[in-house]
Order: C-alpha cells, then structure tokens, then sequence
C-alpha cells in the first residue's frame, strides 16, 4: 500500500529511524523518548482460516501517527510483507481515525493507543506461518519522526481472540447502507493539471464539523485536501486531482473512496454514479 506523501514543511525535521528485528514471541520496538511503542497482536485464526492479527501503537501524550490517506500534513504508512511464509496477502482493517491540524493543514489519522487490525491468507491454510517485513510510520509531534519497525514473527497455529483486535475491529468506519447513505454522484471537469472532482454525498449529518477524505484507487494519482459544505441532505466534497507521473488522467468511479469523518461517526463510501 503507497500513497502520496503531502508537502513536508521545513519545520517537519526528519531526524530519526528505529530498526528492531526479533524472532520469537511479541515483537516491539521502543523508539528513543517514549514517542511510541510498537507490538505485534498474535491474534488468531479465523473461521475462514485467515489469522487476524494486530499491530498495536501506543504513542506517548501529544504524539500521533497516520491513517492509509494522512493529509496534506502526515506522512503515509508503508508495509513491507517480503520474506513472510504462507502468507498470500495481508489485509488492513483501519479503526475509524481523527482530523487534526498541523501547521494550518489537515491531517488524519490516531493519538493514543491504537490496535491496526490485519488479515492475513495463508498459502496453506492449517500450515504454520512466519510474518517477516517491516513497517514505516511518522510519528509527530512539535516535529515529525520516520519510525522503522521490523519483523520476523513465528505465528502460532491456534491463539485466543484478542480483546484489542476485537474492539479495533468494531470501531470500524460505518458502511454507506449502515449509515443511511442514499445517493452517491461525482462529477469531474478538467483542470490544467488534471481535474477537479465534485463529489455530492446524500446521507445524515454525522456531527460537528464533517471533512471528506477521497481516495482515487490509483497511487499514481494525488488528490488535494477537500473543501467541504452541506447543501441540505447532501455533503458536497471538491478536490483536485492529478497523476504523479505526469501521465493521461482516466477517471474511474468504481474505484474512488469517500470516508466521511465527523464527530459522532465516521463513513465509507465506495464508488459513485455519474451526476
């Protein structure tokens, strides 16, 4: 998974790595003055034979970290599964994350203690597995440092559910059916440097202050912070999108994601029609 980074501000001093590899047991890394822990969740298998693990971040007072899209602001996670064993794919389940401001732009994503729940497909299901990569966050503060955390993880064939995994797996985002959404059209005009896409989002207010995170499908293609307002029942997003690579733009609406965070709620939104 690749996104994007926003533009670094110089008062973002990249000044740190932390490697740490372990072979048994929980892995956790300790960065230098208690930023963040890190730990890897053995979890269990579950009853399609996936084995639902978690990497659990405990970041000190005032430090956070990112979300799969984390603004203009964040830096986005990278994961690295390289040298896992019966391992096919590995799936992030994201808990619903939170808007902050940093350097008067948005960015998203967690404070706190957080589990990130993951799914992994074995090759083999009942064989053994072996989790061996690594993963790369920022974590910030007043400044913002790049934390490197490697693995290599000997899983357990069995293992209890874990009440961390479970309650990051229900402080999911709602889906669009669950939270009312009744329509969901974009229409998209061309820009000099791509286009500009108008999302109009019709569901409930989910409370407080609402922000629009869009995702175009394509790493290629970096999208702008949203302007958000209501019109009535509707939830009107704009940004701008273009592609990285300097390559032709093709828009497909199957693949855009809306997540919509407010205070009371969070919700995703796959896909939208022609409007």
């Amino acid at each position: 998974m690749t996104h994007r980074p926003g533009p670094l501000l110089p008062a973002l001093a990249l000044a740190l790595a932390l490697a740490l590899t372990a072979l048994t047991g929980a892995v956790r890394a300790q960065p230098p003055e208690d930023m963040v822990q890190i730990e890897i969740l053995p979890g269990w298998v579950a009853e399609d034979g996936s084995r639902i693990v978690g990497l659990r971040l405990r970041l000190a007072p005032g430090w956070k970290t990112y979300w799969r899209s984390p603004g203009d602001a964040g830096i986005p996670p990278l994961f690295d599964w390289s040298g896992s064993e019966n391992i096919a794919a590995a799936h992030l389940h994201w808990p619903a994350p939170h808007v902050f401001e940093q350097f008067g732009m948005q960015s998203i994503g967690y404070s706190g203690d957080v589990v990130i729940p993951i799914a992994l497909d074995p090759v083999t299901p009942g064989a053994a597995q072996r989790m061996v990569g690594a993963v790369d966050i920022g974590v910030c503060h007043d400044i913002c440092v790049p934390v490197h955390f490697a693995f290599d993880l000997a899983l357990p064939t069995g293992g209890r559910r874990d009440p961390g995994i479970i309650a990051a797996l229900i402080d999911q985002p709602a889906t669009a059916a669950v939270a009312g959404v009744s329509g969901a059209q974009c229409a998209a005009e061309p820009t000099d440097s791509g286009l500009r896409l108008t999302a109009r989002l019709t569901l409930p207010p989910t409370g407080g202050t609402e922000f629009v995170v869009v995702e175009a499908g394509d790493p290629a293609i970096w999208v702008s912070q949203a302007d958000t307002w209501r019109e009535g029942a509707d939830l009107v997003a704009s940004v701008d999108l273009s592609r990285s690579d300097g390559g032709a733009m093709a828009l497909d609406r199957e693949s855009l994601r809306f997540t919509v965070l407010g205070d009371d709620r969070v919700v995703d939104i796959v896909g939208c029609t022609a409007g």
